[in-house]
């Protein structure tokens, strides 16, 4: 799969943690490559997983993710949900770390709470909402706005590309052509190709501005 990715052109590719377990097994993997980084979350749907006081050794992260709120599924704590998302928004607060949101029908909740964290800077990971939620993202936060493969069999608002970054959620939300297929970094360049006709700018310049914002949130 990394060969593939770096035949496409991928040359940096961030492996993201959504429970602790998790997030070590992309430490370590991210420690052995070359061109990978990793990223230390808990994801809202691991709720029950508590937060270790000694959270990473000496192979910190480049940011905090994917974290947030999910209120899609009919039994969601949302107290809880609240409290953990705090916790690791705290987190990168004391690390100077960015962050992975997710926000899955959880909008206005998670408005409230990043008020709370004003130097906390990041990317809202598979945007899925509204085009005043994401007007809302763009006028009231300096977040990116992740784009990935659903973008490209879907009628999702389209922000900037200035605030744009291209995420695979990879194993999930393969792009055309390879909708219902495993997911990979490698097909970064078919989401690239898409938002290149959907917002009429060369797609070696949708690449290189993307990149650029990729590498200015997360320091790589």
């Amino acid at each position: 799969m990394l060969e593939r990715a770096r035949a496409a052109g991928v040359e940096k590719i961030i492996c993201v943690g959504t429970s602790h377990a998790d997030s070590l097994k992309a430490s370590d993997f991210a420690a052995h490559q070359t061109g990978v980084y990793w990223t230390y979350g808990i994801h809202p749907e691991n709720i029950a997983t508590p937060v270790p006081e000694n959270t990473w050794g000496q192979n910190a992260p480049i940011a905090i993710g994917e974290v947030g709120l999910d209120y899609h599924y009919d039994e969601f704590n949302r107290e809880a949900q609240i409290k953990l998302f705090e916790s690791m928004l705290q987190l990168a607060t004391d690390h100077d770390l960015p962050v992975s949101f997710h926000v899955r029908e959880a909008f206005p909740d998670f408005f409230a709470v990043i008020k709370n964290f004003p130097k906390v800077r990041g990317v809202v990971h598979s945007f899925t909402d509204s085009k005043k939620t994401l007007k809302r993202i763009l006028n009231e936060t300096d977040f990116y706005v992740g784009i990935n493969g659903l973008a490209t069999y879907s009628t999702l608002p389209t922000p900037p590309i200035e605030r744009t970054l291209l995420e695979t959620d990879a194993p999930f939300l393969a792009p055309r052509p390879f909708r219902g297929k495993i997911n990979e970094p490698s097909y970064i360049p078919e989401i690239a190709a898409w938002l290149s006709e959907k917002i009429n700018l060369d797609v070696k310049d949708v690449a290189k501005i993307t990149t650029k914002n990729a590498e200015t949130l997360f320091q790589i």
